[in-house]
């Protein structure tokens, strides 16, 4: 009945018959979920709340005495006057950055660049020397984070007590204290929006707005959205921002190498790790410093641990450092069992002099003398600076015309901006051509800090000049005098001359 059939001869590994042999039965197998965390589950794992737990100690000190100090500029910069007007203010109506005596114009976009360049390089700096120093004392996210804690621990009490709030039943206690502790979150971020706002719109002006319900639909707009950004990233997010949405987490370890100062723990000199009474002799016990109390996990604010070696999740914040040292200090062993310190140093037993001399290696201190270059050059160049802009634009309607008493003129439009904090009258000549001479009125008025657009027309005697294009340049000087606003510039320019 099979036969040598050519099926038979392809597979010859199977039965040549398949006739002969009986059809098994169908099962039916039940399809049961696979549990979270295991392959076919969950393409995320859960998120467990993290209960950081307040820490005192020399870092502890640093890191809100950085918390006050970015809070009281943020919050108090814009309440600051400077003569009749904001101290700080960056008027995207009028095309104005006031920064006290400064005034800038979109021109002067060179300098935000430079101010660009020397943060970048200034976290590159700070990141080889020391790792994620900004990420832990004063990135905003960081900063927020802390004052949003420090309120959650004053309404909810310590961790294990909140802990216990959120594992309780909802009841009416419960309750108030959640939204006590909300309503707080929510009247910190909308303070912190209208700041934020406050430094494009004049404060005074948009203090008076909001109470009266009168701020335009933009500015409404980012009030709210800035606060809803506070309350969600420091209040919900939290170290999540660091961990997954921050891309400085995912680059550093490329600025990182093994003179890097980091938070690290002394593994030679912590393990065996294990539990024991003060007076108990480790080394009788054949352990090492740590006691494994867990207290470096319950104080970090990512929830890591330190013991484990250095994570990306690390933003440097020594909290770790702080309690560590605390357990040291009860249990009269020496400080520095997690430590700033180098992979280097931990390695070779290095004495921090020896570590310090290898962390200002060349790396660092071509980054810092570039750095230091960077910033003299910029705060030069802001002293020099010309407080005088002046932009030349042709007038397309009217490129050259013969006028009367047969002479040639050309027809173009100054923008005269004054960065001064006075009123300036200007004076306007040109060069570059015989004859040529301004033919509108030579001397315009400016007010403080403000541009004008002004109608500048040069004439020349016909036939003195050549067919075809001459360069020549515009002289804008001041007829004051003074050290506030004596400024010169000359810009350049053609003189079209028909054939």
């Amino acid at each position: 009945m099979c036969g040598d059939s050519h099926a038979s001869r392809q597979l010859p590994n199977r039965k040549a018959c398949f006739v002969s042999q009986p059809r098994p039965v169908s099962k039916v197998i039940p399809i049961v979920p696979a549990p979270q965390g295991e392959e076919g589950g969950s393409l995320y794992e859960a998120h467990k709340k993290i209960y950081p737990r307040e820490v005192t100690g020399q870092f502890a000190n640093w890191r809100w005495g950085m918390v006050w100090l970015t809070q009281i500029i943020f919050y108090g910069l814009p309440w600051l006057e400077w003569g009749q007007r904001q101290a700080v203010l960056f008027d995207l109506g009028a095309r104005r950055f006031y920064i006290f005596g400064l005034v800038l114009y979109p021109q002067d976009f060179i300098y935000l660049t430079g101010l660009l360049v020397i943060s970048a390089l200034s976290l590159f700096l700070f990141t080889a020397l020391a790792g994620r120093l900004w990420c832990g004392f004063a990135c905003p996210q960081t900063v927020y984070t802390e004052i949003f804690l420090w309120i959650e621990r004053k309404v909810e009490g310590n961790r294990v007590a909140r802990m216990r709030l959120d594992a309780a039943p909802m009841s009416g206690a419960k309750l108030s204290r959640k939204s006590f502790k909300h309503f707080l979150w929510a009247m910190l971020a909308l303070w912190t929006g209208f700041t934020f706002v406050g430094y494009f719109t004049p404060i005074h002006e948009l203090g008076v707005e909001f109470v009266q319900l009168r701020m335009s639909s933009w500015e409404m707009f980012w009030v709210f959205f800035y606060g809803f950004a506070t309350y969600g990233n420091a209040g919900f997010m939290r170290e999540q921002v660091c961990k997954y949405m921050c891309p400085y987490a995912r680059f550093q370890s490329a600025m990182f190498d093994r003179d890097t100062l980091i938070v690290s723990y002394d593994v030679q000199r912590g393990e065996p790790r294990g539990s024991r009474s003060r007076k108990a002799d480790p080394a009788a016990l054949s352990l090492g410093d740590c006691i494994d109390c867990g207290l470096c996990v319950h104080v970090c604010p990512t929830g890591i641990d330190i013991r484990k070696g250095l994570q990306y999740e690390c933003i440097g914040c020594a909290g770790c450092v702080d309690v560590c040292d605390s357990v040291m200090d009860k249990m009269n062993y020496p400080r520095g069992l997690i430590r700033f310190t180098t992979e280097n140093a931990l390695t070779a037993g290095w004495t921090r002099p020896q570590m310090w001399r290898r962390a200002l290696r060349l790396r660092v201190l071509v980054y810092g003398a570039i750095l230091l270059a960077l910033c003299t050059a910029l705060l030069a160049s802001l002293v020099v600076r010309t407080p005088l802009k002046v932009d030349v634009v042709r007038d397309r309607a009217a490129l050259s015309r013969i006028v009367a008493g047969g002479r040639l003129e050309n027809v173009y439009r100054l923008q005269i901006m004054n960065a001064t904090e006075m009123p300036q009258r200007y004076r306007i000549s040109a060069r570059g051509m015989d004859g040529l001479v301004v033919a509108s009125d030579a001397e315009v008025s400016v007010g403080a800090a403000e541009s004008r657009w002004v109608a500048v027309r040069l004439q020349i005697e016909y036939g003195s000049a050549k067919p075809g294009s001459h360069p020549i340049a515009f002289d804008i000087g001041n007829l004051a005098g003074d050290s506030a606003g004596d400024s010169h510039v000359r810009e350049k320019s053609v003189f079209l001359v028909p054939r």
